[in-house]
């Protein structure tokens, strides 16, 4: 009794701390999804180009961001701007590394679930379209983007479910969000409840994204 006792009394207090960072995590998500979602499409665009050397360089963009770690990614966008540059690293430059870090390497993970989805409609389509008079511009827009968006959505899903649990990485640069803070109350109260009541809150996170996404997905099949 005494146990759970304890155990009531350090939830009650971290729990506020707990729900104020978990708006920092929140806040990385949505950003990230922000910038990263536009750009992974410039990026599909640059590896199906015509243009072999756009081509090359968007492949070799995106193998290197997938094939490394973001962790390592984190490092490196944060002391980039000293030793490439010299430009004095700030406090306030932290949140904003862990931003470009996740933008840039998100990105590369769409690209290529933006490319399947494209590369998966039937040439047909895009025949059918030049016959009816449409322009590259309104046959991409009207015909080719909405059957694309139907496609890719369980991979973006996907995405978006790792990404809610990726922001946990945002601790490598000392930013404060709400597994560091889990983390800390984890080492104070030398138990693992903390990281436990984390837990709850990003599988319930994941579970709203999941929801939403399976909404969205049910509306956008109109024939059923």
């Amino acid at each position: 009794m005494q146990g759970w006792m304890e155990f009531w009394d350090n939830f009650i207090v971290m729990l506020p701390q707990l729900t104020e960072k978990f708006g920092v995590t929140v806040s990385i998500f949505v950003l990230t999804l922000l910038f990263s979602l536009p750009l992974g499409l410039l990026l599909a665009f640059g590896r199906m180009a015509k243009n072999g050397l756009l081509c090359l360089m968007s492949k070799i963009y995106i193998s290197v961001m997938r094939g490394t770690p973001l962790m390592l990614q984190l490092v490196i966008v944060y002391f980039a701007p000293y030793y490439v540059f010299g430009i004095k690293i700030t406090n306030s430059w932290r949140f904003g590394a862990v931003i470009l870090a996740f933008v840039l390497n998100y990105a590369a993970y769409f690209a290529e679930i933006y490319r399947s989805g494209i590369a998966s409609i039937p040439v047909g389509q895009y025949e059918a379209a030049k016959i009816l008079g449409y322009t590259r511009g309104q046959t991409f827009g009207k015909i080719i983007l909405p059957q694309v968006v139907k496609r890719i959505l369980p991979p973006v899903t996907n995405e978006m479910i790792t990404l809610v649990k990726d922001t946990s990485l945002a601790f490598v640069l000392a930013q404060v969000e709400m597994f560091t803070v889990a983390k800390q109350f984890a080492a104070s109260q030398a138990s693992v409840m903390p990281l436990m009541v984390a837990g709850v809150f990003y599988y319930f996170f994941n579970l709203l994204v999941a929801s939403l996404m399976e909404y969205v997905e049910k509306k956008l099949n109109y024939y059923r």
